[in-house]
């Protein structure tokens, strides 16, 4: 074996998760090193590539005011972007862009390649050096050793991947990659908990044999009201192609319930559980047996492809029964396919195995991120990467690691859910994760996390000029809207115009904004628009007016739960002791360890009285500790 290097911080793939990663561990200071199986990987987008979605969107939001690469990508590659939920409340607003696959891969391999401190490495990660509990190097596939302080799991699919089309199978990973296999056999002889999960993707079928003329077009978001990811993009932005639905009929279904026998999902070769909330066309037409269609989403995969990517019919069905089943289809009658849809299965860890920093309580040093800790979907990845990686260089450095309770964040939401309740399936984000939603908007990201960011040290000192000067904009336009009266006379007409009963008398700008149909692009029409205030920022001063009542209450409710947030459990704490703890209780906090009083109370199978019982015992315990010191200090 050849020792190769020497670094802080290793992170094994380079996918969503392990981009993040690396990228934040790099930019910490800690000497990185990320591993991919194939340079011309980076960033890949195997399924349909798309960046946000609901939930999905607050959670890159987020990542971009850590101080992520995401949205910066997104925002330089997309093709169509989308803002949804727009007909209900700010709380649940999400941006989704449609995204070139080709030009997000090369931002995303160019963005690693300037990184400092960052070395990148096209090699299989084969083995761990794990001495005493505590991972020490990785081994490759060439026998290479590097050793290193830290390492980041972040493999995605290819861990233990299988590829399985009709009753065809065979080892690998998403788009020809190899499967990476030999390291999981050794994760399960380190004791690190495994299972089998699987995901899957439709066919890419070629765009000249679709009759879009049959489809209903599905344009963007007009280009005035088009907002980036990153707080950072200032940059006029123009939607660049269209994208279409199309609909599954009574004879798709008919295809599909003749041939399931075919299918390895329903034929039994496929063991791993599948994402509950993307299910294949198979699943959707054999449990929802009543629905005579289903809504296919026909997008783009780039400007400078003719590939069409079909979301909603994911599929393992054999390519024969893929082809006719397409072919059912109004539109498709034509269908060429270029790539067959396809299931893979593929090894994950058991995440309530790992703490809320995404460190693992088997092996110090080993962290998880992405796939590999049971979730599904490129932006809860990314996340995760990006915290996983600040963690581990924090570690590595010896410095405090960060850990985000459910309150604070999208993301702490998304620990919180995979560490305290684990998954059952691939986990996916969604905004009824979060009891905090109305606080937790992704139009106010930065004013959550880039604070924390830039004490964690993954915030530049260019984001951080460009938040200052957004909080100064923001709280100078607030003065204004409070400061600035409004006639009724001048009010009157320019609500009438806009369709809108605003009222018979005027204000404070501030006040005719808390008004049902008064906007802040309303009053701009009066009184303009402060100096410095974009679109983003007065959705954002909007939104926080009008619900000003709303967002107090749910303040007070957050402080409330940081009493039980802020009530630590030693580590080492001893449940068996407790009798009023029911048997499942003492199971389950034993196996999980959480790390406050409010999480224990999260725990599936942990009642309101196991969490009263714990409380007493956790004061009793503390206040022998008090005696038992201050006896100490007297001698």
């Amino acid at each position: 074996m050849n020792h190769l290097g020497e670094y802080d911080v290793i992170v094994v793939g380079a996918g969503h998760a392990g981009i993040e990663a690396a990228h934040a561990a790099a930019t910490l200071g800690a000497k990185t090193a990320v591993f991919t199986i194939s340079l011309d990987f980076i960033g890949n987008m195997p399924c349909n590539p798309s960046i946000g979605g609901t939930a999905k969107g607050h959670l890159v939001r987020e990542l971009d005011a850590l101080g992520g690469v995401m949205g910066l990508a997104a925002d330089a590659t997309y093709l169509q972007s989308r803002m949804l939920n727009r007909g209900k409340g700010p709380a649940v607003h999400s941006l989704r862009v449609q995204t070139d696959r080709k030009r997000y891969h090369m931002y995303m391999k160019k963005a690693l390649e300037d990184t400092p401190n960052l070395d990148i490495k096209q090699a299989e990660i084969v083995g761990l050096d794990i001495q005493n509990g505590h991972v020490c190097g990785v081994y490759t596939g060439l026998n290479g050793y590097y050793s290193c302080k830290c390492v980041v799991i972040a493999t995605g699919t290819s861990l233990g991947g299988r590829i399985f089309v009709g009753d065809a199978f065979y080892d690998g990973g998403p788009d020809g990659q190899h499967a990476a296999t030999r390291l999981t056999e050794q994760l399960k002889a380190a004791g690190v908990p495994l299972r089998r999960f699987k995901t899957g993707t439709p066919a890419r079928v070629h765009r000249r044999s679709i009759a879009f003329d049959k489809l209903t077009c599905q344009p963007g978001d007009p280009d005035d009201e088009l907002l980036p990811f990153s707080f950072l993009t200032r940059t006029p932005m123009h939607n660049k192609v269209e994208c279409y639905i199309a609909f599954t009929n009574p004879q798709t279904h008919e295809i599909i319930r003749a041939n399931i026998h075919r299918s390895p999902l329903y034929g039994g070769m496929i063991q791993g559980v599948g994402p509950r909330y993307c299910p294949s066309i198979e699943d959707k037409v054999m449990r929802f047996g009543e629905k005579d269609h289903h809504q296919i989403f026909v997008e783009p995969c780039g400007e400078n492809t003719e590939e069409m990517y079909l979301q909603g019919l994911s599929s393992s069905l054999p390519e024969d029964v893929q082809i006719a089943m397409y072919r059912s289809i109004v539109g498709f009658e034509n269908i060429e396919i270029m790539r067959p849809a396809y299931a893979i299965e593929y090894d994950c860890v058991d995440p309530t195995s790992l703490k809320a920093t995404l460190e693992s309580k088997i092996v110090a040093g080993l962290y998880g991120a992405g796939q590999f800790n049971g979730t599904s979907g490129y932006e809860e990845a990314a996340a995760q990467g990006l915290l996983a990686g600040l963690n581990a260089a924090r570690n590595a450095l010896g410095k405090q690691e960060l850990i985000l309770p459910r309150h604070s964040s999208y993301l702490g939401t998304l620990v919180d859910d995979l560490i305290t309740k684990g998954v059952m399936d691939p986990y996916r984000m969604m905004t009824s994760r979060s009891e905090y939603r109305l606080t937790l908007r992704q139009d106010n990201a930065d004013e959550r996390l880039t604070p924390i960011g830039r004490e964690y040290g993954l915030v530049t000192d260019e984001r951080w000029r460009v938040y200052c000067e957004d909080q100064k904009i923001k709280a100078d336009e607030m003065q204004r809207l409070a400061h600035t009266t409004v006639r009724a006379a001048d009010l009157k007409p320019v609500a009438e115009a806009a369709g809108v009963n605003a009222g018979e008398t005027g204000g404070p700008a501030v006040e005719l904004l808390r008004r049902p149909g008064v906007s802040y692009d309303l009053l701009a029409g009066i009184i303009g628009r402060g100096e410095g205030v974009t679109p983003m920022m007065a959705g954002r001063i909007e939104t926080e007016i009008k619900y000003a009542g709303y967002i107090a209450r749910q303040q007070r409710q957050i402080k409330e739960v940081q009493r039980h947030e802020n009530t630590l459990i030693p580590e080492d704490f001893v449940y068996e002791g407790l009798q009023g703890l029911s048997l499942e209780a003492r199971e389950k906090l034993n196996k999980i360890r959480p790390r406050t009083l409010a999480q224990a109370g999260r725990i599936p199978g942990v009642s309101p009285s196991d969490v009263a019982q714990l409380s007493i015992a956790l004061v009793a315990e503390a206040r022998r500790a008090s005696q038992t010191n201050e006896q100490g200090e007297t001698l």
